[in-house]
């Protein structure tokens, strides 16, 4: 991993300007963007409950476009969630050609398909100035053995990445391809306490191509026919999803594989 300064989780600290709510929270609740917070929630758990959580926290970063917060190979001891900005995954096929994996939001865990194999299988890269919590695997299994609730938690984000590993495996279409990448991602924004349809694509027109196995002119072309359907609307990196209920029934073959 890249050399970045860390710091132990503590309580609120100052909001970055990257249009997502981030905070520590206070003596009683995690921070909005905590990747646990889902099963706080449901359990009635704070952070008096959970302190042990808490306390194998750290922050990392901040990243800029284009840093690495780990390289394929690299031995897995932690897990990252991004707490503002956004990270890609990638990894080069036996051709020398990159592959886009998966792009990750605040609040979304990096690095689980690392768990099997003891090293991370990917690179993660900042698309944008990124800070991430680092949570130690060792420790976050002990932990998890305690507290149930954290543990199926753990195991519902894993079933989830494979799930999404598997999203656009499917003969879909072009058209079908990017309603759901635009729906998905709307959907994983709202889920933060985001618009959901409206929002940034960090992310370049070339790595949505890859990440949908689509040419790029494809990608260019689905989009610009969508502004003509009046679905979308596309001002530079900000998108405004305006029909959501035709997006969503374009894009259900690949939400409902």
């Amino acid at each position: 991993m890249e050399s970045h300064t860390s710091q132990a989780c503590g309580y609120a600290t100052p909001a970055r300007r990257t249009g997502v709510p981030t905070n520590d929270g206070d003596a009683e609740h995690f921070c909005t963007s905590c990747a646990f917070a889902e099963a706080c929630a449901t359990a009635g758990y704070g952070r008096g409950e959970l302190n042990d959580l808490h306390m194998l926290v750290e922050h990392v970063g901040p990243f800029e476009p284009g840093q690495r917060v780990f390289r394929a190979g690299d031995p897995f001891r932690a897990l990252f969630a991004v707490r503002f900005g956004m990270i890609k995954t990638t990894m080069v096929d036996a051709e020398g050609r990159e592959q886009v994996l998966g792009f990750y939001l605040p609040g979304e865990l990096v690095g689980l398909a690392a768990i099997y194999p003891e090293h991370y299988p990917c690179d993660a890269v900042a698309l944008e100035p990124t800070e991430c919590c680092r949570f130690s695997f060792p420790a976050m299994s002990a932990l998890a053995a305690r507290q149930p609730k954290v543990q199926q938690h753990l195991f519902r984000l894993l079933s989830k990445e494979l799930g999404s590993a598997s999203l656009l495996a499917g003969d879909h279409s072009a058209d079908e391809r990017m309603a759901a990448f635009l729906v998905d991602l709307g959907d994983r924004y709202a889920a933060r306490g985001l618009s959901g349809t409206e929002f940034r694509l960090s992310m370049a027109r070339a790595d949505i191509a890859n990440y949908l196995r689509l040419a790029a002119e494809t990608v260019s072309r689905v989009l610009g026919r969508f502004r003509t359907q009046k679905l979308i609307t596309i001002d530079g990196r900000k998108v405004a999803l305006m029909d959501l209920p035709r997006l969503r029934e374009l894009a259900r073959c690949v939400l409902n594989a």
